[in-house]
């Protein structure tokens, strides 16, 4: 039986003068701000965990899990079973998150009961009864003929009898409108991009699954979108490697600011960014790379 399109697939690189590695969150980080980006990959500061980002890791490990359960137990009851242990399992790593909700744990109960609400919706959006995930929270790379390595972790990749592949991203926001659509696809078309790349099988559909309006967004791919895409990378790549070797990592002030962590530090609030770090041009070439918690 020959190997799914979806196999787990690593790129070798030792030996190979890599230019630097981007992955789509950073990307997006530099195209939505580049003292963002400085922030983050450069400086990487700290930023204090939110309870809506927290709210998307749990929901992503229950989504992730479900598919773990016999297909006839896939049900919303059983999703619920597994929220507030699952919650524990992420507390046992990171025991810090319980600050979020006061000392005794007051706000706790109604941030799960959000988490639950979010979790409800999904059922309405897919029957997980119904589907047989190839891989879930997979990691992909390939390394681009410029030699740019590109890499992220997909949430869910499902295959079809006749080999289309479909990659699927949960989101526990709202759908965007109209007018940032084209910003949100960017990360599904990153991905389409690097499975293209590296195994030359053509994503048949891109999925986004808006929990937080029960909603999703569907597109399908071409080979133009994509070659259009890896353009679109390696020019934000062009201006990182610009912006890392000029010091001139420029703020972008929008409506994004106010979920900022670094307002007190940005010259467009008035604040004034610490001094880069010795090793900013080796952490601009290789910026760090986790699963998505959306």
């Amino acid at each position: 039986m020959p190997a799914s399109p979806a196999d787990r697939h690593s790129t070798p690189v030792d030996g190979v003068d890599v230019l630097g590695a981007l992955s789509p969150s950073r990307a997006g980080d530099f195209l939505t701000c580049p003292l963002l980006y400085r922030f983050r990959t450069v400086d990487r500061l700290p930023e204090p965990p939110s309870p809506d980002a927290v709210r998307g890791t749990l929901v992503h490990k229950v989504l992730e899990d479900i598919f773990e359960l016999p297909a006839p137990e896939r049900t919303p009851e059983r999703a619920q079973e597994l929220l507030e242990p699952s919650w524990e399992q992420i507390c046992a790593t990171e025991p810090e998150l319980r600050a979020l909700f006061g000392a005794e744990g007051p706000a706790l109960a109604p941030w799960l009961a959000s988490c639950r609400s979010v979790l409800e919706r999904y059922f309405t959006l897919e029957d997980p009864r119904r589907l047989e995930p190839a891989e879930r929270e997979l990691y992909v790379e390939t390394l681009l003929d410029s030699r740019l390595l590109l890499r992220g972790f997909i949430d869910r990749v499902d295959v079809a009898p006749d080999g289309a592949i479909r990659l699927v991203d949960y989101k526990t926001g709202k759908a965007p409108g109209p007018d940032y659509e084209a910003k949100a696809l960017f990360q599904m078309k990153f991905y389409a991009l690097v499975v293209w790349r590296a195994r030359g099988v053509m994503p048949a559909m891109l999925q986004l699954i808006y929990l937080g309006s029960g909603e999703i967004l569907r597109y399908v791919p071409d080979e133009q979108d994509l070659r259009a895409t890896e353009r679109k990378v390696e020019a934000v790549w062009r201006a990182i490697r610009e912006a890392g070797e000029t010091g001139d990592w420029r703020p972008n002030r929008s409506r994004l600011c106010a979920w900022c962590a670094h307002q007190a530090i940005c010259p467009a609030y008035g604040g004034t960014p610490p001094p880069l770090p010795v090793v900013a041009e080796e952490r601009v070439l290789v910026e760090p790379v986790q699963p998505s918690s959306d």
